[in-house]
């Protein structure tokens, strides 16, 4: 078995519950700014509705196909007019208002504390490397009590190249004077986190709550975060 010294964890949808955080504080936008608007439409349907247009703009941010203030933006945009609005000033007035909330709640996945406590206990020198923005992704970890278990955090805007660039990858390398054979990433994403470690060489820990059927081969695969341990603690 390999013998890793640098972990190297994804932030959003690995540690940080994007999706349970950003239901919370669509619910509240809803009730303040929408549900008047909406009509019939219910909340879980223009959740469930936003949640897709998210990922797809999300998607074409990864690709460089459009702007950081683009993506804060068109989002909801696209999402509000699927039910018939076009209205830019109150999609802007929603992302403003999203980006000032969201990432003050403190949603974690099961077990993320209790895992990079053992971690760290073990040894292991930990960073984050994440395709969020910069200002909220800084939030996210004071917030919720993790920036003092990650030596570097390394953001896709401060090293100049999204997940799965291989550039964040030997950016992060540089940045925590780590190396590739001895360095593991761990994401929920395959398209950013595993083929984009894969590479460059480094070994993945592939997290799948959801049971994502796929065709690639990551080093580990798990599906709740304390699986994490038997694979880096040996008893």
């Amino acid at each position: 078995m390999a013998v890793y010294k640098h972990i190297f964890f994804d932030l959003d949808h690995t540690l940080w519950d994007f999706e349970r955080n950003s239901q919370v504080t669509m619910e509240e936008l809803w009730e303040e700014m929408l549900v008047q608007r909406m009509g019939t439409t219910k909340f879980k349907d223009f959740f469930f509705t936003y949640e897709r247009v998210n990922d797809h703009w999300w998607g074409l941010y990864r690709k460089d196909q459009v702007t950081k203030e683009e993506l804060r933006v068109g989002r909801f945009a696209d999402t509000l007019k699927r039910f018939g609005t076009i209205d830019l000033y109150l999609a802007d007035e929603l992302a403003t208002k999203y980006l000032a909330r969201a990432p003050y709640m403190t949603h974690l996945f099961a077990g993320a504390i209790e895992v990079l406590v053992a971690l760290r206990a073990e040894g292991y020198i930990m960073h984050i490397i994440t395709n969020g923005f910069e200002e909220v992704q800084h939030i996210k970890l004071k917030e919720t009590g993790l920036r003092d278990f990650f030596v570097e955090v390394i953001t896709s805007e401060a090293a100049g190249a999204k997940k799965p660039d291989p550039s964040i990858f030997h950016y992060s390398m540089e940045k925590s004077a780590a190396h590739v054979k001895d360095s593991l990433m761990i994401g929920d994403s395959l398209g950013s986190d595993i083929l984009g470690a894969q590479g460059v060489g480094m070994d993945q820990i592939y997290f799948n709550p959801k049971g994502v059927k796929h065709d690639l081969f990551p080093t580990y695969e798990v599906s709740q975060l304390d699986e994490i341990l038997p694979i880096l603690i040996k008893t």
